[in-house]
């Protein structure tokens, strides 16, 4: 019979008390996860607000261009008037191009006027643009 030197020795070692593993709280995890995600989306907040303020442009710059009006024409086109200085530039935005379709002298607004809507820019463009039109005739 063969019997193994150190067999007996395991027994003779006793053995520590084990305790019962603690259940886990269910509320204080539930209220550390809901405190967790409004940290979380606290911070999100906070950049998204510093990444706005930090990429508008400054001083000079600011007042130089201006977006006055634009409108989608296409899934990925727009028409946009920017203003730059005196005059308006009426762009042609599509992915990888911006082509100028027009230049009009800025146009002062009255206070009570509003900026056309979406659907009513083209028609306001092809007055003004008549009109500029008229103005260059009586010249």
């Amino acid at each position: 019979m063969l019997v193994a030197p150190f067999a007996g020795a395991a027994d003779a070692v006793p053995s520590a008390p084990t305790l019962p593993a603690a259940a886990p709280d269910l509320g204080s995890s539930a209220l550390q996860m809901v405190f967790g995600l409004i940290v979380v989306l606290g911070l999100l907040l906070g950049a998204l607000w510093l990444l706005k303020r930090l990429s508008q442009p400054r001083g000079a710059v600011a007042g130089l261009m201006r977006v006055v009006a634009g409108v989608a024409i296409g899934p990925r086109e727009r028409v946009v008037i920017l203003e730059l200085g005196n005059s308006w530039l009426v762009l042609g935005v599509a992915p990888g191009q911006v082509t100028t379709l027009a230049e009009i002298p800025r146009q002062e607004l009255p206070p009570s006027a509003k900026l056309p809507a979406a659907g009513e820019l083209p028609a306001w463009l092809k007055h003004i643009v008549e009109a500029r039109a008229k103005n260059r005739a009586k010249k």
